[in-house]
């Protein structure tokens, strides 16, 4: 398949990798030094489920130069996504997909405004990894999972059939895209809000008394929110938002948190913003992630002036992944 990758950061990053080893035709678009390395010294990534040395790789700040592809993973951080959907058009001919893997649950609808909608197919990615340094990605934590819409797709399928061929993926298709959109919705905006406005790994936030009680708080607004919405949490949530919490590498943090020691923008309106926003609309009271939201709304566009890696889709410690 030819497999475009816009946002080459932790998620976009490991998909390439890993497909490109397995023989897939794959081009990175980023920009900055990431950009620069991967074209100078390709692409390395270091995993517990095998480590991936690609010297030679293709790579451009231009989709324009790509021509049409049969996919594009669209996974750049959520502020850049205007800007990075009118940039993948020339990528998108008649049969491709657009398979986006970012946080929220807007992505699929901001596509939807310059890519024809019966190409856009939603996702969600279970991945904790980060941009080390520019040309290499570390995956930490254990297996991966992507969950993709567009069931009875054709080229969705040829997609699947790749990363299993590819091994070390976990794509998987399913029927209700929006219902696991909205799974993953609340559980990383709790876990992105918790680690991000407490500043510390989850492993310490689920053993003390009163973040742990935080993070409750915000995971059952986010419940309240996705109810009120008209998608409901499943029977069995709270133990399940529990397993995946507890399965991460204790210091785990997610992107937001990092991007917000490190002087990034942040991904906050879309996230603990969004569900403020939601809150407001629908009736349902948010207080833990308008907390959030407004204690870190100062830093929102960041703090730090430092070189743009453009779309990359920096991730780091990524969003249950990510948040990814």
């Amino acid at each position: 398949m030819r497999i475009a990758i816009m946002g080459s950061g932790a998620i976009g990053g490991y998909l390439g990798a890993r497909l490109a080893l397995a023989g897939h035709d794959v081009t990175f678009v980023a920009r900055g030094r990431h950009l620069e390395a991967m074209q100078t010294y390709g692409l390395q990534l270091e995993s517990p489920l095998g480590n991936v040395s690609l010297p030679h790789v293709k790579a451009t700040a231009t989709p324009g130069e790509v021509g049409h592809v049969d996919i594009v993973f669209f996974a750049v951080k959520l502020y850049d996504s205007g800007t990075a959907a009118a940039a993948i058009v020339p990528m998108v001919g008649p049969g491709t997909r657009v398979v986006t893997l970012q946080n929220g649950i807007d992505s699929v609808e901001t596509l939807g405004r310059l890519v024809p909608p019966s190409q856009v197919v939603g996702g969600a990615a279970y991945i904790s990894g980060y941009l080390k340094q520019p040309g290499l990605i570390v995956h930490v934590g254990g297996a991966t999972h992507f969950y993709v819409g567009g069931h009875n797709d054709a080229v969705v399928g040829a997609l699947e059939a790749a990363c299993f061929q590819a091994e070390n993926i976990g794509l998987q298709r399913v029927e209700d895209i929006d219902q696991a959109l909205w799974t993953k919705f609340v559980t990383l905006c709790a876990f992105s809000g918790a680690t991000s406005l407490i500043r510390s790994g989850i492993g310490s936030i689920l053993t003390d008394p009163e973040s742990h009680t935080f993070l409750g708080q915000l995971r059952d607004e986010g419940m309240a929110v996705a109810k009120a919405a008209g998608h409901p949490m499943q029977d069995g949530y709270e133990a399940y938002a529990a397993s995946v919490w507890q399965n991460l590498p204790p210091d785990t943090r997610s992107s937001m948190a990092n991007d917000l020691l490190n002087g990034k923008p942040l991904e906050l309106a879309w996230l603990s913003g969004r569900m403020h926003a939601l809150g407001n609309e629908l009736g349902v009271p948010t207080p833990s992630h308008t907390a959030v939201y407004r204690a870190l709304h100062l830093y929102a566009k960041g703090t730090l002036n430092s070189t743009a890696d453009g779309f990359s889709g920096r991730e780091t410690n990524g969003d249950l992944a990510k948040s990814g």
